[in-house]
């Protein structure tokens, strides 16, 4: 190990050649041999002159005497590569006493002392110059850093030389490979965290100081991509050291974003095609019945155990298969465990979760969350849909986690605990220059709660698209259980094309009156007779003008045949013709009376 050695003066030295004194230019002149050093010779007063004893000393040689008394020098040295300084002392030296002419072949040699042990030798080596240095982090098994070497341990960052270029590249490149991301949730102090775990609070989260929010104006929700700091042993959370990407976008991009209230809202002009394959009679059924278009705000009713959830994972399959573009979230609330695992396992998109076995304030801190990230995606033109389930255990979380307003309504539901479902239920929108929210949540009833019931009359005038499921229908099995005569689609026409508008509005008027089921499984057997939906509207000859058709169908309820059979409507009635030469024909035992 090599050692660095630097003397520091305390007063400067005029005459060096006088006073002997140890400066920074010279070393030390070798010492007499007739003074040897002695262990203990620190210790020991200064030597004074024979001269100056006897008194024959002259007058100037005691002042210079008086005036340079033997001063203690100290010698600070730098351990190569540890970079702690060791203070080492040095005997004295009397500056009476006269000084040799330097020799070169004569060994120069100085008495230390170190504090150290083993004390390392330092005889014949020159004075080396001391220079910091930034030491690569250790590196585990996997070649990670254990920490962002960019910025040192004690917050004091080093310039690096240019003759370091090859280390301070390295340290950039392992810095790199250190990404965090995930949501932003802004605290009340002003500093907020990423939530890299499902959204919610954890030890991984990375703290963010506000000094980034205030200078990149990052809002609630915010999407940030970035570089970590160390964590040193008082940290209780990592800390953002450089932040890449808001949202997707640089930060020298991102410029001046709009308010998400101050958008302008339309109604849902762009639809969301769901047909996929010829089996998926759900998405079929929907896409012709209830459109769901960009910007909707709609709601699947359901009473328990009717196949709710099923529909939200083919709708999301769908959106995910013909819309890539669109952002997709499914936010399930107070939810099964395994059915998290089904659904994560069954999409491709972003599940965030909340189970029943979580608190009320979790499910409430999730939901908020998810809705100020969907909003934050939306100001900056992109689509995005949130698929809930359901909004009434987010009405019951919110029910037990607000401040009780002191006036309750039926069923034990507080007015306040309906603001924040309606908030987030109401954040679907379309905008008009650019970007949608579409919200799909779902509502349950006939659970035998009160204020299930309650939650869903509140919330049942404010959507704008209603998918209804039939306990009866999901009791024989038939499913998908959708009550086509329910369910509907606020101003569809701005989302059907007028071919698709004839056939539907002409199915509803044939089949208003008809059992729920038996239209359902009628539906179901005209789809499955058919590849596509296109191919089923084309089939499809009744239309607001087919005045005799129609007229013939309504007649046939009060008429008999000369058989003495009545007269029904069979499937057969609707596909393969020409409009208006089509007769109502005999039932056969299988067909399904009007």
């Amino acid at each position: 190990m090599e050692l660095g050695l630097s003397f520091v003066p305390t007063n400067d030295v005029e005459d060096e050649e006088e006073t002997g004194a140890v400066s920074t230019t010279k070393e030390a002149p070798p010492v007499r041999e007739s003074a040897p050093v002695k262990e203990n010779e620190l210790d020991e007063p200064p030597m004074i002159p024979d001269e100056i004893q006897n008194g024959s000393a002259s007058r100037t040689v005691r002042s210079r005497y008086a005036s340079r008394r033997p001063q203690r020098r100290r010698v600070t040295t730098t351990l190569g590569g540890s970079g702690r300084p060791v203070k080492t002392q040095v005997r004295r030296v009397d500056p009476t006493q006269k000084v040799q002419e330097e020799d070169p072949a004569v060994e120069k040699e100085v008495s230390v002392q170190v504090e150290q042990d083993p004390p390392v030798p330092i005889k014949d080596q020159p004075p080396i110059r001391v220079r910091k240095r930034v030491e690569l982090p250790p590196e585990d098994d996997e070649g990670m850093p254990r920490y962002a070497p960019e910025i040192p341990v004690g917050g004091r960052q080093e310039r690096y030389p240019e003759e370091d270029g090859e280390d301070r590249e390295k340290i950039e490149a392992i810095g790199d490979d250190i990404v965090v991301q995930g949501p932003l949730d802004i605290m009340a102090d002003g500093y907020g965290f990423l939530r890299t775990e499902n959204y919610s609070q954890s030890i991984n989260d990375i703290y963010l100081a506000p000094a980034f929010i205030k200078r990149y104006r990052l809002r609630q929700g915010d999407y940030i991509t970035g570089l970590v700091r160390p964590q040193e042993d008082a940290d209780r959370y990592k800390a953002l050291h450089s932040l890449t990407h808001i949202n997707g976008i640089e930060p020298d991009k991102v410029g001046r974003r709009p308010q998400f209230d101050r958008l302008t809202p339309i109604h849902p002009n762009e639809r969301y095609k769901l047909e996929t394959r010829r089996n998926e009679l759900s998405t079929r059924i929907i896409d012709l019945v209830s459109p769901i278009g960009k910007g909707q705000r709609g709601m699947i009713v359901s009473p328990p155990k009717a196949g709710k959830t099923t529909i939200l994972q083919k709708i999301a399959n769908a959106i995910s298969i013909n819309d890539p573009d669109a952002h997709l979230i499914v936010l399930l609330v107070d939810e099964r465990p395994e059915e998290v695992t089904d659904m994560q396992r069954s999409i491709d998109g972003e599940v965030v979760y909340s189970t029943f076995d979580k608190t009320p304030e979790n499910h409430v801190r999730i939901a908020e969350l998810v809705l100020e990230r969907a909003m934050r995606l939306v100001e900056i033109g992109k689509d995005v849909v949130i698929l809930l389930d359901s909004i009434t255990r987010l009405a019951r979380a919110y029910n037990i986690t607000i401040n009780p307003t002191g006036r309750t309504l039926s069923g034990g539901l507080d007015p306040g605990a309906l603001y924040g479902p309606k908030r987030f239920f109401g954040a679907a929108r379309n905008i008009e220059l650019g970007g949608s929210l579409t919200v799909v949540a779902t509502a349950l009833v006939d659970t035998g709660s009160r204020m299930d019931e309650v939650i869903f009359e509140e919330f049942k005038g404010t959507g704008n698209m209603e998918v209804y499921l039939d306990r009866k229908l999901s009791e024989k099995r038939i499913f998908p259980a959708i009550d086509i005569n329910r369910s509907s689609t606020r101003r569809e026409e701005l989302l059907l094309s007028v071919q698709e508008l004839d056939a539907v509005w002409a199915i509803r008027r044939a089949f208003g009156q008809v059992d729920t089921g038996a239209v359902t499984e009628m539906i179901i057997n005209l789809l499955l007779k058919t590849t596509s939906n296109t191919q089923f509207v084309s089939s499809v000859n009744i239309s607001l003008n087919d005045k005799n058709l129609l007229d013939a169908v309504r007649r046939s309820r009060q008429q008999e045949s000369g058989e003495g059979r009545r007269v029904v409507a069979t499937p057969a009635n609707l596909i393969q013709g020409t409009p208006g030469t089509q007769r109502i024909q005999s039932a056969r035992d299988d067909d399904i009376e009007w």
